[in-house]
């Protein structure tokens, strides 16, 4: 297929659009900024070969159009000299002047490529850096290229050309404005400038959505990283002009052969590519720590690499056909010569910096359909029309300017007409902006809250006696109760269980080993337990007494003993078998989503015995069928790969307990700087947490892989991918531990004890102060890691956040509503009266950079746990997995503030906003929430009263619930169902025994 020139034209100037919007789009998600100096190796190597191509075969599918018009070209925009296409007529054009050095005549198009070839090789530089610290880095930046690469154009062009002269002498100076600007010598610049502020404008947009990712105060990267992105578009700017310098002389070599601007981009470009490729190659040779880095690339990073690449490499390609100078046939002279084109570089840049502003604030404007984040009206209409002014003068400016007047085409009026459209949109988006909340978020999410209480209480307990408890298991779970359901019934009615029926946490955690074998988990027991490296312990349960197996860990051994003692007042009823347990925090199996979902599947299909088939009772052979788990060193082979201290886990193995469609498997969130408002949309009202299950499921929230010490750099895990009986004391979401009552809470490692000197006074008595203290215990901070760990970034969004803004929820000028203010970090404290005491007790754990860490927080000494009970607000942080500390704090008269990656076995029957106020992970909510219950003070003026109503509601709640439903007596109860369940799991006749009356 041949087309004609101004097709080829059309052609390229839709890959270009089409590629700018898709890069635009993908930029937030790629993949491709893990590696960010392979990426540009990849995408360099790439790009130059597909302009190679595009050189040798474009001629073939482009015909030379006839004509014999005049053609006057407009420097940049469009390219101004003629060039012939013959060696011929090199005696009637000169292409290039040269410099002779040591007796070579060199062309200064060569010293010209060459210059940009050093510039682009230290831009791939600037770009690392801003990429790794891109958490200390403002938006806004490149929006002033334009505005550059114009000022460019008026000094070399625009300054030297004649103006048209206004003939008409009855124009109003509306209609002589509108006359003189698109034909003055600095409409470009005006154009240009206009956009500019519109991209400053909509980057503005990004404040008050800070993330709580640390940029180090004491390292002084903020400074350093500033001055990378200044230089980053100084260095842009160069690369622009100087392609399109080249573009404007195409180059002939010594040998007659002209290359065109396609050929000199890319060898460019491959010259930035083999430099690159050398760099990498000595710093392998030279830095053996970093080989692992420089050749393991992933499947995802790859294919976010090589997308972004082809895209990178189909706007290079159409940019580069539409900036140069194309054939026609000259019929007055019979000769073919090269006219100028229709776009130049800084149309080109132009159009993609009209493009970048557009889609960011399209973005903004449809992430802000919620009050949260905040964007005014009138912010946002005076940044859309000067995007839009900006844009619209640059087109008319095209359209009217005097060197195309003199083409007999006339000019094309479709894309003021899409930029019309366009405006039409964010105009609409814009009116459906929710400035203002008539009721505060917080008061909704107490009454959905109380609603979600009563629904659990509704279902939890629906049995009067044994018989009806039998009906509504069958019911609920679609086979028999196991076995011992009676005893089970007796123990948990004559401890007021409150909770009878709801279990469905051990039905999901059990239901994919069903499609195991009873030998083959058996096995797996065994296997598991008799390898030290696995980090397990076992309790060995035999003629209904439990025995803690010889051998373990000695630093854990009291968790399986705790264990093994919440067991001892039921243990005569359970069957003989082997139970193993988790010694570290962290938890330990994660099997893909596809495999468990098969399994669940299978566990779930499997046929259930009529009634009078049922076995009331267990194998009488069990005890033979296990085999020995001591000495405990007795396997070699494990299933377990250790994954301590890497920076990749979220990747492999986190994300793959997620679905491929799933947000986790499919997005990279690197930004660090900004909170991805996409993550937390599906669990947030605003800024607060609206369903605290799905807070936690990191399916949707790709983000958390820098936003918690478990991806970050876990201390101890090591995780299996197959299927494994591990018992956990906490897990995450998608990891298929069972979960049991934690030995932690059951044997009062922690506890609520208050005492003369620390009394637990009424919550009004106490201190109106959030408090936390603690260790860096949540992952071992390497290499700066710990600038993303959840206790590090509380720590310094409290005390030390001088970079970022805030969004605080206060009462709006409109009496009863609500809307964000933005504010300087310390605003909340200096300016709104609100109190936190948080610190990092005693020194600096688990790091390799600890003097850093030390010097940033000003860690203080270690206090008496009972001294929590002074404060009305106790904040609770994961540790390494689940914290200790949070039944004590429900246990207590203050109001507990909770945080938590990992889910343990009481979170089914605790209600946020009913017992506890939830936090995000993110902890962008923590000051609005404070405000809220605390109340804010301007000085002598109470700005927003306190809650305490509602506060002293939910501490009540939280005190009654825990001691009805997260008692000792509960935690025995939910272990005696849950081994009752296990016992029959690995009985050889399972699919036969149940309870029957």
């Amino acid at each position: 297929m041949v087309l004609s020139t101004e097709t080829a034209r059309k052609v390229s100037l839709g890959l270009f659009i089409s590629s700018a919007v898709l890069l635009a789009c993908l930029y937030r998600t790629t993949f491709a900024f893990d590696r960010p100096v392979h990426s540009a190796i990849l995408a360099c190597t790439l790009t130059a070969l597909t302009l190679f191509l595009c050189d040798r075969y474009s001629s073939r599918f482009v015909r030379t159009n006839s004509s014999s018009h005049k053609y006057v070209a407009i420097p940049l925009t469009e390219i101004s000299d003629q060039i012939p296409s013959s060696p011929s007529d090199s005696e009637q054009v000169e292409y290039t002047s040269t410099f002779n050095i040591l007796g070579l005549r060199i062309a200064k198009a060569w010293i010209l490529l060459v210059a940009l070839v050093a510039i682009f090789c230290f831009r791939v530089e600037v770009f690392r850096q801003i990429t790794i610290f891109n958490e200390c880095s403002n938006a806004g930046y490149a929006s002033v290229i334009p505005l550059l690469v114009a000022l460019y154009d008026y000094w070399r062009f625009q300054r030297h050309r004649s103006v048209e002269e206004d003939e008409s002498p009855d124009r109003t100076v509306y209609g002589a404005a509108a006359f003189q600007i698109p034909r003055s010598k600095l409409r470009y610049v005006l154009a240009t400038a206009a956009l500019t502020l519109g991209g400053f404008l909509v980057a503005s947009f990004h404040e008050g959505r800070n993330s709580t990712y640390i940029c180090s105060l004491v390292l002084h990267r903020a400074p350093r990283i500033h001055a990378f992105r200044a230089l980053a578009v100084i260095l842009d700017t160069i690369l622009l002009i100087g392609a399109g310098e080249l573009a404007r002389k195409e180059l002939r070599f010594l040998g007659g052969r002209r290359r065109h601007t396609s050929a000199l981009w890319g060898y460019g470009l491959l010259a930035v590519a083999v430099f690159w490729v050398i760099v990498g190659l000595v710093v392998y040779i030279v830095a053996p720590e970093h080989r692992e880095y420089i050749v393991s690339l992933n499947g995802r990073y790859l294919r976010g690499a090589i997308t972004h690449a082809i895209l990178l490499a189909t706007l290079f390609a159409s940019a580069a056909h539409l900036v140069s100078p194309y054939a026609e046939f000259n019929e007055g002279h019979g000769l073919k010569q090269y006219q100028a084109p229709k776009y130049g570089s800084l149309s080109l840049t132009t159009l993609v910096a009209f493009i970048v502003i557009f889609i960011s604030l399209v973005s903004t404007l449809w992430n802000s359909t919620q009050p949260f984040p905040l964007i005014s009206l009138f912010p946002a209409l005076l940044a859309s029309v000067t995007v839009f002014i900006g844009s619209g003068l640059y087109l008319q400016a095209a359209a009217v300017s005097e060197n195309r007047s003199e083409t007999s085409s006339k000019p094309s009026t479709w894309p003021r007409k899409l930029l019309a459209a366009l405006a039409v949109f964010v105009l609409y988006l814009m009116l459906s902006q929710h400035n203002r909340a008539m009721l505060h978020p917080i008061d909704l999410l107490i009454f959905d809250g109380r609603s979600h209480h009563e629904q659990f209480l509704s279902q939890a307990k629906v049995s009067k006696n044994l018989k009806e408890a039998v009906i509504e298991y069958r019911h609920r779970y679609k086979q028999h109760p196991p076995p011992g359901f009676d005893r089970w019934y007796y123990y948990a009615t004559s401890r007021s269980s409150v909770v009878i029926e709801d279990f469905d946490q051990i039905h999901h955690d059990l239901l994919p080993f069903r499609a195991y074998s009873p030998q083959r988990l058996r096995e797996l027991t065994h296997q598991v337990a008799t390898n030290p490296f696995n980090d397990v312990g076992a309790v060995i349960i035999r003629n209904g007494t439990p025995r803690v197996q010889e051998g373990i860990k000695p630093t854990h051994v009291w968790m399986v003993e705790g264990a093994a003692k919440m067991i001892e007042p039921f243990s005569q009823y359970l069957p003989d078998m082997d139970l193993v347990f988790n010694l570290n925090d962290e938890p330990r199996v994660a099997v893909p989503y596809d495999r468990i979902t098969k399994m669940r599947n299978a566990g779930a299909s499997v046929e259930v015995p009529s009634q009078a088939q049922v076995l009331n009772g267990w194998s009488i052979d069990r005890s033979d069928v296990w085999a020995p788990v001591e000495p405990a060193d007795q396997t070699q082979e494990t299933p377990f790969v250790d994954r301590s201290w890497s920076d990749d886990v979220f990747d492999d193995p986190v994300s793959i307990v997620c679905p491929s469609s799933s947000k986790a498997r499919r997005d990279r969130v690197w930004d660090r700087r900004n909170i991805c408002l996409s993550c937390i949309r599906p669990h947030s009202l605003g800024q607060f947490v609206s369903d605290w299950d799905r807070a936690a499921d990191i399916c949707h929230q790709p983000d958390l892989a820098h936003l918690h010490g478990f991806f970050l750099s876990a201390a101890s895990l090591k995780v299996s991918q197959e299927l494994l009986p591990v018992f956990s004391q906490s897990s995450v979401h998608g990891f298929n531990d069972i979960l049991f009552p934690s030995p932690w809470n059951y044997v009062d490692k922690v506890k609520y004890q208050p005492s003369e000197d620390h009394p637990d006074v009424p919550y009004l008595e106490k201190e109106n102060t959030l408090f936390w203290i603690g260790a860096t215990s949540e992952g071992v901070g390497l290499s700066g890691r710990w600038q993303g760990m959840a206790r590090q970034r509380f720590t310094h969004l409290i005390n030390n956040n001088t970079l970022n803004k805030v969004s605080v929820m206060l009462p709006a000028a409109k009496q009863g509503t609500y809307n964000y203010k933005i504010l300087d970090g310390r605003a909340p404290q200096e300016k709104l009266g609100l109190n936190a005491s948080v610190h990092i007790a005693e020194r600096i754990v688990r790091c390799g950079d600890c003097d850093t860490q030390a010097e940033e927080f000003h860690t203080v000494g270690k206090v008496d746990f009972q001294d929590h009970w002074r404060y009305r607000f106790l904040f609770d942080l994961d540790g390494a997995a689940f914290s200790g500390r949070f039944l004590p704090f429900l246990q207590s008269n203050s109001l507990p503030f909770k945080t938590a990656l990992f889910r343990q076995w009481f979170d089914s029957r605790i209600s946020a906003w009913q017992h506890f106020v939830p936090q995000d992970l993110r902890l962008h909510d923590v000051w609005s929430t404070l405000a809220y219950f605390a109340g804010v003070r301007n000085g002598e003026n109470v700005v927003m009263p306190p809650h305490d109503r509602e506060a002293l509601w939910i501490t009540e709640e939280g005190r009654k619930w825990a001691a009805t439903a997260i008692r000792k007596e509960d935690m025995e109860i939910y272990f005696f169902r849950l081994l009752l369940e296990w016992g029959r799991l690995t009985d050889d006749r399972r699919d036969e025994l149940g309870f029957k009356l």
